[in-house]
């Protein structure tokens, strides 16, 4: 499943959806390639705090690291570039924000692991620099936690690049969103070092 922003349009519930979902033409082999992928660099690279993230440390850029490993069965080496967060108020609240390309060089995804517990059909609101721009759906829970993604289009890299606050929303209840910042220093350098 590829999931790609969209603007805010009120759906058929009232509710605004701001993430599509689409299925890619390339057919269930390049899923389960993609999705056997995702599940190894999460198993490496998504740790609830910083100190427990797995990889070595390429680079770092900023609040950003590149960490790169070889996951089991891999071809070669796979990086992602990293940054895990707290919440300022809630310590036990923490995300880890993961960009990576894949494969094939020709889309890169923003990943973020919420810790269990988030309201899942709620969904991850994003703000940059206080302006609203979507909000994504959950894709599947793991052991230590629940993960959304985005294919990243220009706009979007566009915004991170340029900006100086990313706030990630999360949900425990309907009426009690979360918000996460995450420092936006040092992302464009480590985007443009990100092999």
């Amino acid at each position: 499943m590829v999931v790609s922003f969209l603007g805010s349009s009120p759906s058929s519930s009232g509710r605004a959806r701001l993430f599509r979902a689409r299925s890619g033409g390339a057919g269930g082999a390049f899923g389960l390639a993609l999705a056997t992928t995702f599940a190894m660099i999460l198993a490496l690279f998504a740790a609830p705090a910083p100190a427990a993230a797995q990889g070595v440390v390429k680079s770092v850029h900023g609040d950003w690291q590149i960490r790169c490993d070889t996951p089991p069965g891999a071809q070669g080496e796979q990086c992602v570039l990293l940054q895990s967060v707290q919440a300022e108020d809630r310590p036990n609240v923490g995300l880890t924000v993961i960009v990576l390309k894949t494969a094939d060089q020709k889309s890169r995804l923003l990943r973020v692991l919420a810790p269990l517990g988030v309201l899942l059909p709620a969904g991850l609101g994003l703000k940059i620099d206080d302006q609203d721009v979507g909000r994504a759906g959950f894709v599947r829970c793991l052991p230590n936690g629940c993960v959304a993604e985005v294919v990243m289009d220009d706009a979007l890299i566009g915004k991170l690049r340029s900006g100086k606050l990313a706030t990630f929303i999360i949900f425990q209840t309907p009426e009690e969103g979360i918000g996460v910042p995450l420092s936006l220093n040092g992302f464009a350098g480590g985007f443009d070092a990100l092999k």
